[in-house]
């Protein structure tokens, strides 16, 4: 069986030779030019890995990669992106990615790199946050049909905690999910943003429930 492997990228020309070299290289690969295809059918069928560039145009990549976390899909995620700052870099990691290539790149290098994250990929998928679907194209969260309009770090906060339902993840981690390395967040900031996360949950039906560890963090369900 060739390892399944699903790209997004919305430079047509760079989507095609990708596609064919990957394929080549004995990847069955397959590509779309949006966040929003790629998430429909990473949902219907995940593949082994995929190739995300972080600058799509209904989305961000990395947006694309934290719905795909919560909606518990835990394939390696390789991250192409023209910005090599090491803020952008850190931002990938911290939103789920496992690598990193900047543009322009060795095709070589991307077969090695996604070969190497197939090779310590973890077999066993993670849970899934209840019913939620986060939609990074909207930046909505909804919920038994309904939905709520969240702001891109609410989205970030709640993706991350629905990525990892029901563990506790520490104060720190989720500012660095939410947040671009190096801001200042002040002691109170993040309090806000899960009370402004936690009353939107509110109003949809069957939505889990954000908890709080006092001293240590929040958790998910």
């Amino acid at each position: 069986m060739h390892p399944t492997l699903l790209i997004v990228e919305d430079d047509a020309p760079l989507r095609d030779v990708l596609t064919r070299s990957l394929r080549a290289e004995g990847f069955a690969a397959s590509a779309v030019a949006t966040g929003a295809e790629l998430l429909e059918l990473a949902l219907a069928e995940p593949p082994d890995a995929f190739v995300i560039d972080i600058g799509l145009p209904d989305a961000d990549g990395r947006d694309v990669c934290q719905a795909l976390r919560a909606r518990g899909v835990h394939a390696p995620v390789l991250f192409l992106t023209a910005r090599d700052a090491l803020t952008d870099r850190l931002s990938g990691f911290h939103a789920g990615g496992d690598d990193y290539v900047t543009k322009p790149f060795d095709i070589e290098e991307v077969v090695v790199r996604v070969h190497a994250l197939l090779r310590r990929a973890a077999a066993a998928p993670a849970a899934q946050a209840g019913g939620l679907v986060l939609d990074p194209t909207e930046h909505q969260v909804s919920s038994s049909g309904r939905a709520q309009v969240l702001t891109p770090t609410e989205f970030r906060l709640l993706a991350a905690l629905a990525g990892r339902p029901g563990r506790v993840l520490a104060r720190q981690e989720l500012v660095h999910a939410a947040w671009p390395h190096g801001a200042v967040v002040h002691e109170n900031t993040l309090d806000v943003y899960i009370a402004r996360v936690r009353r939107k949950l509110a109003q949809l039906p069957d939505a889990p429930r954000i908890a709080t560890l006092h001293g240590v963090g929040y958790r998910l369900g």
